[in-house]
């Protein structure tokens, strides 16, 4: 059995109850196609061949490609970096869940990857905790940042338990946190705006620090006039602080200023 690797970022998890916790948090539909980022050595793996209709994992780690296929022999294991392979000719037009244990030093790029549209049904992510914190935080704590915003405008955030770092080999420096992301019946963005949008918010939120009037200004080089007009637009006052903007009123901001050019 090989070991994990550190260049991977690799955490095995093998405590039973843990994985089937996770794998029930996804509840695949009946019938419904599972893809599954980074199965390492199967341990997730295994609860979720008994629930998933079809079962696709990505896995970059050649050396454990034919131990999961010789494993599972009815799951599709896909040799690759998952950041590099597109996810939606794996699953095929069918509806679709994802669900992995992520590394760590990538959690945010897998996220937006898996928020790609056609987005799927579900998504279930295990990742360090500081990260969960910022995918559900409200408006108005420290953790409420760009990350927030941009994933809440097209999902539903659900910080569901934490795994102690104990529980995995090696055991990572930090905690984590299993997160359900659902996508929205109506995301608050039109997929042509997810870009923009993002580059929109986090370039605000770089200027955290000043007043969101100021900010406006030096983002989108207007004088203090037109700042002013955006955020009274919004409903917003230019004095108001980013980490207090919920992102129903972010989208709105980013759309006055696109009418506006």
């Amino acid at each position: 059995m090989t070991g994990p690797k550190k260049s991977l970022g690799q955490h095995f998890l093998s405590d039973p109850r843990i994985l089937n916790r996770i794998a029930d948090s996804l509840d695949p539909a009946p019938g419904e196609t599972v893809l599954e980022i980074g199965p390492g050595l199967g341990g997730l793996t295994g609860p979720l061949v008994k629930r998933a209709g079809r079962l696709i994992a990505i896995e970059r780690d050649r050396d454990l490609i034919e131990p999961l296929r010789e494993r599972f022999p009815s799951v599709a294991v896909a040799e690759g970096d998952a950041l590099d392979l597109d996810w939606h000719a794996l699953v095929g037009p069918h509806p679709f869940s994802i669900i992995g244990n992520i590394p760590y030093n990538i959690t945010s790029p897998l996220i937006d990857q898996a928020l790609q549209p056609p987005r799927p049904r579900r998504i279930v992510f295990l990742m360090q905790k500081e990260v969960a914190d910022r995918l559900a935080a409200p408006p108005g704590v420290p953790a409420y940042g760009a990350l927030t915003v941009g994933v809440q405008a097209v999902a539903r955030v659900e910080r569901l338990f934490t795994v102690a770092a104990g529980a995995f080999r090696p055991p990572p420096k930090v905690e984590s946190a299993v997160v359900r992301l659902t996508p929205l019946d109506t995301p608050l963005i039109e997929d042509s705006e997810v870009a923009p949008f993002r580059r929109f918010v986090v370039g605000l939120f770089t200027m955290r620090r000043k007043q969101l009037g100021r900010a406006l200004r030096s983002l989108l080089g207007v004088d203090a006039e037109r700042a002013r007009s955006l955020a009274q637009e919004a409903g917003l006052t230019e004095t108001v602080r980013m980490e207090t903007v919920p992102p129903v009123v972010f989208v709105t901001l980013f759309r006055a200023g696109q009418r506006r050019g």
